[in-house]
């Protein structure tokens, strides 16, 4: 059974969507232990516990190749974005307000519109443009009194956003390539447990049973996670899927005055509204082109 290119893109786009509330669930644990430990304790456990999920789920189900890779400099690259994203959101969510973060995840649609010309040979159309512009207008918003309110709360958010997009391009990337999903978070998680093992000894803590199985949470929840991106990266572009990430704000918000007591003003609510609308836009152009192409082939005649 041949499945339509339409039903691809909503599949995508559905894959996507459940990726937001896995990893905003991830983000808010990642906040609750933030103010007591330090970044490298976090990551240890967890990228050895999802690195680990991986290889259990290929047991169960191996993929061709195993976890090998047949792209090990784009692995590479992924592996180390993956790494400094994980740590500078970490430092994000202990300086800053658990929703005005979203103000920087915000912008990773504009980012990859920018890498997919140059990595991905993606040509981005300027009604693309266009939408993505508008995302950014709506992401300026929920600054309240312009760039004089940057902290370093905010640039170390940037750098999350830049190197974070980066690595989600390179997985759509190599996915070209290869075929099996879990290759793609295993490396990532495999160098971030060696890395922050390697710092460990200076700055761990004993963890109390209710933070360690915070721990095993927050791993479970980001594998599920990235796998899910992963998948969905295969099946969207990057520029598209990415606005779909901005629903990550209304967990943000929930999960932040639940949990948190944080509760955003009218403008950031504003902002929001405007870089969320761009993001079904983007989705919408997607479905169209698809939609196109298929009516396209389906009325060419047959060589």
């Amino acid at each position: 059974m041949k499945i339509s290119a339409s039903f691809v893109t909503l599949m995508g786009a559905g894959l996507v969507l459940l990726y937001t509330a896995l990893i905003s669930s991830a983000d808010g644990i990642t906040k609750l232990l933030a103010g007591g430990y330090a970044a490298p304790q976090l990551y240890a456990v967890s990228g050895g516990l999802v690195a680990l999920f991986c290889f259990l789920a290929n047991r169960v189900s191996p993929a061709p190749g195993g976890l090998r890779t047949t792209q090990p400099v784009a692995m590479a690259v992924r592996a180390i974005a993956t790494v400094i994203a994980g740590l500078a959101f970490f430092y994000a969510f202990r300086l800053l307000p658990f929703a005005e973060v979203f103000i920087f995840i915000g912008l990773m649609p504009l980012m990859a519109g920018m890498m997919s010309g140059p990595i991905l040979g993606e040509r981005v159309s300027l009604k693309v443009w266009i939408a993505l512009g508008v995302g950014f207008v709506g992401v300026t918003c929920l600054f309240h009194a312009g760039l004089s309110t940057v902290t370093w709360g905010h640039l170390i958010a940037f750098v999350a956003c830049l190197s974070g997009t980066l690595s989600m391009v390179i997985a759509r990337y190599v996915g070209r390539f290869e075929k099996n999903s879990l290759a793609l978070v295993f490396y990532p998680n495999l160098l971030n447990m060696i890395v922050m093992a390697a710092v460990l000894p200076f700055v761990f803590k004993p963890m109390p049973l209710h933070d360690l199985a915070l721990a095993f949470a927050y791993a479970g929840l980001l594998f599920g996670a990235r796998w899910l991106l992963v998948v969905a990266l295969r099946l969207l572009p990057a520029y598209t899927a990415t606005p779909l990430m901005n629903l990550q704000f209304v967990w943000m918000v929930i999960i932040g005055a639940v949990f948190f007591k944080e509760f955003p003003d009218s403008q950031v609510f504003m902002g929001a509204a405007i870089v969320v609308g761009s993001g079904c836009y983007l989705v919408y152009t997607q479905f169209a082109k698809t939609r196109a192409i298929q009516l396209h082939a389906m009325s060419s005649p047959a060589e």
